[in-house]
């Protein structure tokens, strides 16, 4: 009884999960990525031919046709079947990662492991990322079911988020965070694929990117402020249950966090540790900029959301569009390849080339 009731309010958290960003406005208010203060630099003699640029990049020993993630949003509810499946045939079809969400929902029953390991029939041959909460580890997760976790959609990575905000907002939330580093460097050492740490929208600061390099992880998705806020999202849950200082609380932090762009050059300046770059990136423009401050790979959830709850084919032609802003970026700045626009010149001003001043 009390583990049906659990996967119950597990399955009611994800639903809604999806639910809210689709019908409140959850972006954050007042704060922004700080792309806008990055300006890539026109070459208006680029001696290239739009049709030889190059897209595709390498990360963690596998080749992508185009630094794109399809960034974690959903699993474990019937409405996350639907939206995984849509996005990981996109992902199949445009040689792109994918990402699923939180799994640990998955290990209660084998249905709402479907709900997960619909990614990897619709993607076989796809890079895909399973996912599992720094807070779950402290919670005693064994190797066994982590192992479980990578199976469920046999991922090429696993990705441990960091959502310490979230946790305290939430109303079931569990902010135990006392140890989780050093189960970061366990499951580091003991997992035979890729680690990829990433928070879920208030950032990675270079004193956290310096303990996970040591700790060994092989890449950080930054997950910046400027997007989707989990404190907004976790507002409007308390709200609705009538927890009005857990709301209170989602409404205060509701714009807390490292901006995407300050985000990236705070890891940069310290680590050499790979990037992944979210966080309110919404255009191919976003790309090339995050791609050229130091970004190996760039991830996008919340605008491929509405497309994925209709079909596959929505899904693609968002991100056709996407990255077809991203290669006309490339051609107007004169890059032939990603590692072209990794070496491109760019200007920061405004409130980012303060936050670069004070590093």
């Amino acid at each position: 009884m009390v583990r049906e009731k659990l996967k119950s309010h597990i399955e009611e958290r994800k639903s809604e999960g999806i639910k809210i960003p689709l019908k409140e406005d959850v972006q954050a208010k007042n704060s922004t990525t700080l792309l806008e203060d990055v300006t890539l630099i026109h070459n208006a003699l680029p001696e290239i031919n739009f049709d030889e640029i190059d897209t595709s990049t390498n990360f963690l020993n596998h080749k992508f046709s185009a630094p794109f993630l399809i960034d974690a949003m959903t699993g474990g509810t019937k409405e996350a079947t639907k939206i995984n499946g849509n996005l990981a045939s996109a992902a199949e079809e445009l040689g792109i990662a994918m990402g699923v969400g939180s799994q640990r929902a998955g290990l209660s029953s084998i249905k709402i492991a479907e709900t997960y390991a619909i990614a990897r029939k619709k993607a076989p041959s796809a890079f895909l990322i399973a996912n599992i909460g720094g807070a779950q580890l402290i919670d005693g997760l064994s190797l066994k079911k982590i192992k479980k976790l990578i199976e469920m959609i046999n991922a090429n990575a696993i990705a441990i988020h960091l959502n310490p905000l979230q946790e305290i907002i939430q109303p079931e939330g569990e902010p135990k965070y006392n140890g989780v580093l050093d189960k970061i460097s366990w499951v580091s050492s003991e997992i035979n694929v890729p680690v990829i740490v990433k928070e879920i929208g208030c950032g990675i600061s270079r004193e956290v990117a310096t303990k996970l390099e040591i700790a060994g992880v092989s890449a950080v998705n930054i997950a910046g402020l400027g997007g989707t806020s989990w404190a907004a999202v976790e507002y409007f849950r308390a709200k609705k249950k009538n927890e009005y200082d857990k709301a209170e609380l989602g409404k205060l932090f509701w714009d807390w966090g490292v901006p995407t762009a300050a985000s990236i050059i705070e890891v940069k300046s310290t680590t050499n540790i790979p990037i992944i770059a979210s966080g309110g990136i919404r255009t191919g423009i976003d790309i090339a900029k995050c791609i050229s401050l130091g970004a190996s790979l760039v991830g996008i959830a919340q605008p491929l959301l509405p497309p994925a709850v209709k079909s596959s084919r929505e899904v693609v032609t968002k991100i056709d569009k996407i990255l077809q802003e991203l290669k006309t970026s490339m051609f107007v700045t004169g890059s032939r390849t990603t590692r072209d626009l990794s070496d491109s010149r760019h200007v920061i001003t405004g409130k980012l080339s303060e936050w670069q001043m004070a590093l």
